[in-house]
């Protein structure tokens, strides 16, 4: 496979990633407007107005998470197929005599082929630590010391 294959490969296991939070996200928001709409008034008081109130807060928590998915995949969308600069940047793959790495989100480990990539955000450490580097440049992984030896 070759680099275009690889990268076109993780982004879509990355997107496949991010549709899936949205599709969670999505189906909590309903579930929790639904409870609250299922609310019914009791004569226990209050309980009817602490049962609405826990539906919103739930339903507010998924929409978080929906607009935090909708912004990874945003960031996706930022991603070209096309070879890098030679510094690492958004939507690198970074080979290094230890793991590689994609820089797009945080969704972990991730298979393509028989290799495993470690797709990180450029905001997350190690991708902090990767951003702007260059080929034969070492950085820390885990403890690790560990250099780039090809940016695709």
């Amino acid at each position: 496979m070759n680099a275009i294959q690889i990268k076109s490969e993780l982004l879509k296991k990355c997107l496949a990633f991010t549709d899936q939070r949205i599709e969670n996200a999505r189906q909590a928001m309903s579930a929790a407007q639904e409870a609250a709409n299922h609310e019914s008034k009791s004569s226990a008081g209050d309980k009817y107005e602490t049962g609405r109130a826990m539906a919103q807060i739930e339903r507010d928590k998924a929409a978080q998470q929906l607009s935090e998915a909708l912004a990874l995949k945003n960031s996706l969308d930022k991603i070209t197929l096309n070879p890098p600069s030679g510094k690492v940047l958004l939507g690198s793959l970074v080979k290094t005599d230890g793991p590689h790495f994609f820089i797009a989100i945080s969704a972990g480990k991730v298979r393509v082929g028989d290799t495993d990539f470690f797709v990180v955000a450029p905001a997350s450490p190690v991708g902090r630590a990767l951003i702007g580097l260059q080929v034969g440049d070492p950085f820390t992984f885990n403890n690790q010391l560990l250099t780039i030896t090809e940016i695709l």
